[in-house]
């Protein structure tokens, strides 16, 4: 992909080259412009006695489809898992479901993953909201009022040293 957006950069944009490439740098720019951090605190989440969710570089669905999630939960003090999973838009854009797979050796114990299910209202207003018990987390390990929230370096950082 890189290298045919590199082509069609370096031609000499006549008519024929300009249609080919201009789909091509449209359909890849706004992807690569968007792709941020995307942060879900639980229990008010990390450096507040409860657990944020970090996804890496995640775009949020558009309506009626799922992506992939990778990234990192970050609770207590020192502890960083590893976090991957899926993220489903209702059709009618009102539910964002969660669910996550993570796991921390040191932390949950060799061999075990923790699973949650988070489901949130992505709309500027949470009134109507049709996630069963509003925006919340249905964790087996980490469980509770759940938000979506700017961000913060301390909460998407990841330290080498770390339970």
């Amino acid at each position: 992909m890189k290298r045919v957006m590199m082509d069609c950069c370096e031609r000499n944009l006549k008519r024929p080259w300009l249609l080919l490439c201009l789909p091509i740098l449209l359909a890849a720019a706004p992807r690569n412009a968007r792709a941020a951090d995307f942060c879900v605190a639980v229990n008010g989440g990390f450096g507040s006695g409860g657990t944020t969710f970090v996804g890496k570089g995640f775009i949020r669905p558009i309506r009626g489809t799922c992506k992939p999630w990778a990234g990192i939960v970050k609770t207590a003090s020192t502890v960083v898992g590893t976090s991957t999973g899926a993220a489903c838009m209702s059709d009618d854009g009102k539910l964002l479901t969660i669910t996550l797979q993570t796991t921390d050796p040191e932390f949950f114990g060799n061999g075990t993953g923790v699973t949650d299910h988070v489901e949130l209202c992505p709309l500027a207003s949470t009134a109507g909201c049709p996630a069963s018990s509003g925006q919340f987390d249905h964790g087996s390990f980490f469980s509770g009022p759940a938000a979506q929230v700017t961000c913060s370096t301390t909460a998407t950082s990841i330290p080498s040293a770390h339970d």
